[in-house]
């Protein structure tokens, strides 16, 4: 599977879709795409891993980075879509102690509402 991030923007959120593998070869590439993505003005992000087929920690440190980076401008980062191996990593890794991993789009929508961020 070839690797693609697209993004489009709902409810305030701009929701972030990966396609493929996030590794030591893709994450420069994913690196630059949500720095633009936040560069452009996106401040509340939900990354869709839904077709994410393998997660390095290389890939790991670009979505830390990223993560802090909004935080930095009072921003947010969520996940949706997560297949049982990528999430094995966020655990084993301990990342779900920071990031939150959503089972759908609706379900990302309410915590963000809930949160009181008021949509863009």
């Amino acid at each position: 599977m070839d690797f693609a991030v697209e993004h489009r923007v709902e409810k305030g959120l701009t929701i972030v879709k990966i396609n493929g593998e996030i590794d030591v070869f893709t994450s420069p590439k994913l690196r630059e795409l949500l720095l633009d993505i936040i560069e452009d003005g996106a401040e509340h992000l939900v990354v869709d891993l839904g077709e994410v087929t393998f997660l390095d920690s290389t890939g790991l440190g670009v979505l830390v980075g990223i993560y802090h980076r909004l935080r930095a401008r009072d921003g947010s980062m969520s996940f949706m879509g997560v297949n049982d191996r990528v999430r094995r990593v966020f655990h084993v890794t301990q990342l779900t102690k920071i990031f939150v991993l959503h089972r759908s789009l609706e379900e990302a929508v309410a915590a963000h509402e809930a949160a009181g961020a008021s949509p863009s």
